[in-house]
C-alpha cells in the first residue's frame, strides 16, 4: 500500500453483517497499512452469526459495534465501500476527494432454512467479502483504490 494510511469505510443498511465482516477482514488482511470503520444507514446491532462465521477463520469481530453513519465518518474516509443496494442508493453525497465503490453482496441475514443452511450462507458471504477485500488491498498497493 502507499505511504499514506488508507481510511476505508464499509457501509451497509444495518451495520450488522456484511459491513462488519468487511471491517474485520480489512483489519486482518491490511494490518497497520489501513485504517477501517464500518457503519450503517441504520444500526441493527452486530449479528451473532456474522461473529461466528468470522471466528471460524480466526478473525474476531466480537468487539466491533454497530453504529449509524455520521458526517464525521464521511469526512474521515478516503474510500466508502457500499456493500448492499440500499446503502448504495442512500449513501449521502461524499466530500470532495472521497472515492466510492459498490459491492452488491446478498444479505446473509435473510437466509432461510435450517441452521446448517443458514451457516453456509454466512460462510459464503464471509468468503466473498474476504476475496473482495483482498483484491481492494492489492489494488491499493498498486495505485489508487
Amino acid at each position: 500500500m502507499s505511504d499514506a494510511v488508507r481510511h476505508i469505510l464499509f457501509l451497509c443498511t444495518g451495520n450488522s453483517c456484511r459491513s462488519q465482516m468487511a471491517e474485520g477482514w480489512a483489519r486482518h488482511l491490511g494490518g497497520d497499512e489501513v485504517s477501517v470503520r464500518s457503519a450503517g444507514i441504520e444500526a441493527h446491532g452486530l449479528n451473532p452469526r456474522a461473529v461466528e462465521a468470522m471466528a471460524e477463520v480466526d478473525v474476531d469481530i466480537s468487539g466491533q459495534a454497530s453504529h449509524r453513519l455520521t458526517d464525521e465518518d464521511l469526512q474521515w474516509a478516503d474510500l466508502v465501500v457500499t456493500v448492499c443496494g440500499h446503502a448504495d442508493e442512500h449513501c449521502p453525497i461524499l466530500p470532495p476527494g472521497t472515492r466510492r465503490e459498490h459491492w452488491p453482496l446478498d444479505d446473509p441475514a435473510r437466509a432461510e432454512g435450517d441452521e446448517a443452511a443458514i451457516r453456509e450462507v454466512f460462510r459464503a458471504c464471509r468468503d466473498e467479502i474476504r476475496a473482495r477485500v483482498n483484491e481492494l488491498l492489492q489494488r491499493s498497493e498498486n495505485g489508487p483504490a
